[in-house]
């Protein structure tokens, strides 16, 4: 017989209650406060659109040294017939490092038997095989410390949506910049448009993290990557992540379907010497009015 949704997303509770059982301590396992009220609140009623998909992290300690590995997991409303999105990252691991442990990680889940709950197996494999990723890690940089001239490079990167509104989303993209130490900014409204700057593999876990799991209505338009012998913060264009909103054309009720004035948005770009960038994100030239 075949199983369905209400049946899976009971499973995924009792997953994450044995989770919380295993890493009651704080810090341990995150997920949004509303994340399983609103599964429930969906059970009980049994109609209506779905809960948003369950997502949380688990932060494991690796290792006689006790490595922070964190492990992202996100379920479709299907898991266990299909299988969870997993991620595992760690500040200790370069991003080469990183790909194996995941590309290993994916390769043991799958070969797991369909329809078995499976976060728990993946938290001990993360567990008992992220050390030779952090031991090589650690013997690279050591390599890479010795190399005298070491170059660093910033990078940045334009992003393009057709709009950012929901609160949720905007939360999501704030919070990331924050964590991952990058600067620039968010114009949020129609259209939506995102500047990050700092270190790659920070940028790329951003882009990542914003895209995961399935928002289509975004490109990443440019990227610049500059270098230097000294640090990269003396060539950020911003000195924070900024919330940027302009004074909006039209507004259409409930929806706030509202174009954002890109007149201010141009001279604002023009400010922070990325004038240039209006042409790459919108098609056209941007011009000023003599006023």
């Amino acid at each position: 017989m075949a199983v369905t949704v209400k049946e899976c997303l009971e499973l995924q509770l009792l997953e994450v209650e044995m989770l919380l059982s295993m890493f009651p301590k704080r810090g341990e396992f995150s997920l949004d406060a509303d994340a399983v009220p609103s599964i429930q609140r969906y059970l009980r009623n049994g109609d209506g659109a779905l809960p948003p998909q369950l997502e949380y992290r688990i932060a494991l300690d690796v290792g006689e040294a006790k490595v922070k590995v964190e492990l992202q997991v996100l379920l479709p409303h299907m898991y266990p017939q299909v299988p969870p999105q997993l991620f595992a990252r760690s500040d200790a691991l370069h991003r080469q490092q990183q790909l194996q442990l995941n590309t290993r990680l994916a390769s043991h889940i799958s070969s797991l038997d369909s329809g078995d709950l499976c976060v728990c197996e993946a938290v001990q494999w993360v567990k008992d095989n992220s050390l030779p990723f952090l031991e090589n890690s650690k013997a690279s940089s050591e390599c890479a410390s010795e190399e005298a001239g070491v170059k660093e490079v910033l990078h940045r990167m334009w992003i393009y949506s057709h709009h950012i509104y929901r609160q949720e989303l905007r939360k999501k993209i704030f919070d990331s910049a924050k964590k991952l130490n990058l600067t620039g900014f968010c114009l949020t409204g129609k259209p939506g448009v995102i500047c990050v700057e700092g270190l790659r593999e920070n940028c790329d876990e951003f882009w990542r993290v914003i895209r995961y799991p399935n928002w289509t209505h975004i490109s990443c338009k440019h990227v610049e990557n500059i270098e230097t012998e000294g640090s990269i913060d003396s060539l950020r264009l911003f000195h924070s992540f900024e919330d940027l909103q302009f004074q909006a054309h039209g507004d259409y009720g409930l929806r706030n379907d509202y174009h954002m004035d890109l007149g201010q948005f141009l001279e604002f770009l023009k400010q922070h010497q990325s004038g240039h960038i209006f042409q790459i994100l919108f098609g056209v030239e941007g011009k000023l009015s003599d006023n």
